[in-house]
């Protein structure tokens, strides 16, 4: 429908039938949305304010399949975009179909635009090793790092740990993305390194003005100082050094389940299956060098050939 993408709607009362009219009351009313984690609703609440500009007003009657594909396919320049975009609308719509404010979900039967990416690149222990030659301990840059890389932690979850979260040598916190209870056992180093870096409130990594960081802020931060240390990576790919790590070292996909706050195996299984492979290629070609060694090689017994020679000379006369 042209008015789900067209001009600008003119700011008025909300008319009942209206997708601004179903945004609100799921947002107002539904558990689902009660149980995203406010990362998730933040960027649920963005894609849907881009929709709501041009089509606050589109009649919930009107929004059909082809409606929302044309929504997708507008995106496809940028599938991931377009992946929150489909994610966003099925979540409202086959909520607004279980309560019956419409007859028909029409996102069903229209499927995510499929792309192939490896993400962000995952930091090697090269640039582990730069970074801690650039970056001292006692400053804010060099426990974020070192907290990353033991923990696995994401940005969302590095600019709100704190003192508070810490019991004894343990810390534990809920993540804030999919709200999942880590545990993280602390070495002595890194609690030398809490102890050294200075700080004026609870928050273990603070900005420049003693404040706590919001995600976007320390993402641009650490950037910056990744740079310095000539490593171009991100905060996520540390995350992923730290996964391999654990998975090379013989953690279980169970065990990176509760580090990292993964809910679907398959993330875990990312890691695990890899190193696994590796492991029983290994196994496996030291068997078949096993079985080689077995076979017998059909070479004559030292003086055979001379002796056989010299038989058939004498019988020659």
């Amino acid at each position: 429908m042209a008015a789900l993408f067209g001009g600008p709607v003119k700011t008025e009362k909300t008319r009942p039938d209206t997708l601004k009219w179903l945004w609100e009351r799921y947002t107002n009313e539904s558990a689902r949305w009660a149980g995203y984690s406010p990362a998730t609703r933040k960027q649920q609440s963005l894609i849907m304010a881009q929709v709501l500009k041009t089509a606050a007003k589109a009649n919930l009657a009107a929004i059909t399949q082809d409606v929302v594909q044309a929504g997708l396919d507008k995106r496809h320049e940028t599938p991931a975009a377009a992946g929150n975009f489909l994610k966003t609308m099925k979540g409202l719509f086959s909520w607004a179909r279980k309560m019956r404010l419409v007859k028909v979900d029409p996102t069903i039967g229209v499927e995510p635009i499929s792309y192939k990416t490896e993400g962000f690149p995952a930091w090697t222990i090269e640039d582990v090793k730069a970074f801690r030659s650039t970056h001292q301990t006692g400053t804010p840059e060099r426990l974020a790092m070192e907290l990353m890389l033991l923990a696995g932690l994401r940005r969302s979850d590095v600019v709100l740990v704190g003192r508070q979260h810490i019991t004894g040598r343990v810390l534990s916190l809920s993540t804030a993305k999919t709200g999942t209870r880590i545990s993280i056992e602390l070495p002595d180093d890194l609690v030398t390194m809490i102890d050294a870096t200075p700080r004026r409130g609870l928050h273990l990594v603070e900005n420049a003005n003693g404040k706590p960081f919001t995600k976007e802020s320390f993402g641009n931060w650490f950037r910056i100082k990744c740079a310095d240390a000539h490593v171009t990576k991100s905060a996520h790919g540390l995350r992923k050094l730290s996964a391999t790590l654990a998975a090379e070292g013989g953690a279980a996909t169970h065990h990176l389940l509760a580090q990292y706050g993964w809910k679907n195996i398959a993330t875990a299984e990312i890691y695990t299956k890899g190193v696994d492979r590796k492991r029983l290629g290994i196994e496996a070609s030291r068997i078949v060098a096993d079985q080689i060694q077995n076979i017998a090689f059909p070479h004559p017994n030292p003086g055979e050939g001379e002796a056989d020679e010299k038989t058939s000379k004498n019988n020659v006369l």
